[in-house]
C-alpha cells in the first residue's frame, strides 16, 4: 500500500473529525448553520440527532485512524477497507438522500482512497 494511499486516509480520517465538530458542538452555531445551510430553529430542533451522526463519523474517524495504526498489511489492510467502505456507503446514501455534494465531499475520497489501497 502506498504512502499516498495512507495520506489520503488521514485526510478522510480528519475530514470525519471535522464532522464530529461540526455536528456535535458547532450544529446550532453560525459555523455550524453555515456549513449545513440550516436555520436557527432547525439547528435548534434537529441538535440532538446533529450530535448522533457526528459520533458516528467520529466512529468512521477512529476506524480509518485504526487501520492506519495497524500498518498496511493483514489487519490493517481489512480494516481500512472496512471503515472506508463504510464511509462510501454513507456518502452514497448521503448523496442520494440529503444532498448531492456529500457524493463529492464524502463518497467520492472514500472511493480514490479504496483504488489506492488496491494499488501496489
Amino acid at each position: 500500500m502506498s504512502v499516498v494511499a495512507n495520506i489520503v486516509i488521514a485526510l478522510i480520517a480528519l475530514l470525519h473529525l471535522w464532522f464530529l465538530v461540526l455536528e456535535m458542538f458547532l450544529w446550532t452555531r453560525p459555523a455550524g448553520r453555515r456549513a449545513f445551510g440550516t436555520t436557527a430553529e432547525f439547528a435548534a430542533q434537529s441538535k440532538t440527532l446533529a450530535a448522533n451522526q457526528g459520533l458516528y463519523n467520529g466512529f468512521l474517524a477512529a476506524g480509518l485512524a485504526w487501520g492506519l495504526w495497524l500498518g498496511n498489511g493483514g489487519a490493517g489492510f481489512s480494516v481500512k477497507l472496512f471503515f472506508l467502505t463504510c464511509v462510501l456507503i454513507a456518502g452514497i446514501y448521503g448523496g442520494l438522500t440529503a444532498a448531492r455534494k456529500i457524493l463529492l465531499i464524502q463518497a467520492l475520497p472514500a472511493l480514490v482512497a479504496l483504488i489506492l489501497i488496491h494499488l501496489v
